[in-house]
C-alpha cells in the first residue's frame, strides 16, 4: 500500500508517523521546500505542491497511491484539489481509500448542547461553510470510484509542540472567561491512530474525532499550570479581551461534540480527556515537540 498526504502539516505529519508501519511508501506535500526536513523526520517523502500545478513527482505519487489523505484547507467554492484536478480516477487509478480532514465547525453554534454526526450542518464561519462543500465533494468522489471515503471532523487540535504547557512557557497563555463556553479537543496522535484504524479496516463514513470531555478553556490552562508548578494566569473577561477577529469567532460557537460513533467501531482513544493527555506529556516531558 502507498499513502499520499495532501498537506503534510501538523496533523498530516502525525498521520505519516503513525501510519508508517502500514505502508510501503508515504509521500506528503507542502508548499515550501523549507518544510521538507520536518516531513522527512516522519519517514515520509516530501513533495513541493503549490496547489495549482501537479509537478512530475506528485503525478507519479498519485499514480501509485492506494490511499489519499486530504488535509489542505478548502477554497471559497469547495476543495481546491478536486476543483482544479477533477478526474481523480485518472490521476490515481490504484486508489482504494480516501480520507478528508474536516472540522466540527460544520455544526456551527449549539449553545453548549450535544451534537453527533446525525446533526444538521449549520456552519457560521466562511471557513466552515467551505468545509461543508469540500466534505461532500470527497464523499462524492469516493462514491463515484466505488471506494470508501472517510470524513474526519476534528475538534481543537493539540499535542507535542502545541499545548497549554508551551503557551505557559512562552508567556502567551490566557484564561479567557466567557460564561457557558465549552470546547472539545483532540490530541494529534489520536487523529493519526484513528486514520490508521480506518485504513486497516477499510472504513468510510463521517466521524467526529474528538475527546470525550468538552470543557471550559480556562480549566485546561489551570490544570497545566498546576502540573508545571507555575502561577495560574489571571482571569480575563472575554468581553474586554484583545483578540483577533478569527480568535473571537471561535468563542462565538459552543457545543459538546460526541465521539460515540468512532468508539462504536471499536476504536479506543489514548487521550479521552485533557487531563490524561496533559499528565502524559508532562510526565514524559514530551510537550515541547515530537
Amino acid at each position: 500500500m502507498k499513502l499520499l498526504i495532501l498537506g503534510a502539516g501538523y496533523s498530516g505529519k502525525a498521520i505519516a508517523r503513525i501510519c508508517a508501519p502500514q505502508f510501503e511508501t508515504i509521500h506528503g506535500t507542502t508548499r515550501t521546500a523549507a518544510k521538507f526536513a520536518e516531513i522527512e523526520k516522519t519517514g515520509a517523502t516530501p513533495i513541493a505542491f503549490d496547489g495549482k500545478t501537479i509537478p512530475p513527482q506528485l503525478a507519479a505519487a498519485l499514480g501509485e497511491a492506494t490511499h489519499i489523505l486530504q488535509s489542505i484547507s478548502p477554497e471559497l467554492d469547495g476543495d481546491e484539489f478536486l476543483n482544479r484536478f477533477k478526474d481523480l480516477g485518472k490521476l490515481a487509478p490504484k486508489l482504494q481509500w480516501i480520507g478528508y480532514l474536516s472540522t466540527i465547525g460544520v455544526y456551527g453554534n449549539r449553545d453548549g448542547n450535544w451534537v453527533d454526526e446525525a446533526a444538521s450542518l449549520e456552519p457560521v464561519s466562511e471557513r466552515s461553510r467551505e468545509r461543508v462543500i469540500a466534505e461532500q465533494q470527497w464523499l462524492d468522489a469516493g462514491a463515484a470510484l466505488g471506494i470508501p471515503a472517510a470524513v474526519l471532523r476534528l475538534s481543537g487540535i493539540y499535542g507535542p509542540g502545541r499545548n497549554a504547557f508551551v503557551n505557559l512557557d512562552n508567556g502567551t497563555a490566557r484564561r479567557l472567561i466567557k460564561a457557558g463556553q465549552i470546547f472539545n479537543r483532540i490530541r494529534v496522535e489520536d487523529i493519526g491512530r484513528f486514520t490508521a484504524f480506518l485504513i486497516e479496516h477499510g472504513k468510510g463514513g463521517v466521524y467526529n474525532v474528538t475527546d470525550a470531555e468538552p470543557s471550559p478553556p480556562q480549566d485546561v490552562i489551570e490544570y497545566a499550570a498546576r502540573l508545571m508548578g507555575v502561577a495560574v494566569p489571571p482571569d480575563i473577561p472575554f468581553e474586554t479581551a484583545e483578540l483577533s477577529p478569527m480568535a473571537r469567532s471561535f468563542y462565538g460557537e459552543t457545543k459538546r461534540v460526541s465521539n460515540a460513533r468512532s468508539c462504536k467501531l471499536g476504536f479506543e482513544y489514548l487521550y479521552p480527556d485533557y487531563r490524561v493527555s496533559l499528565d502524559q506529556m508532562w510526565n514524559d516531558q514530551s510537550w515541547r515537540a515530537f
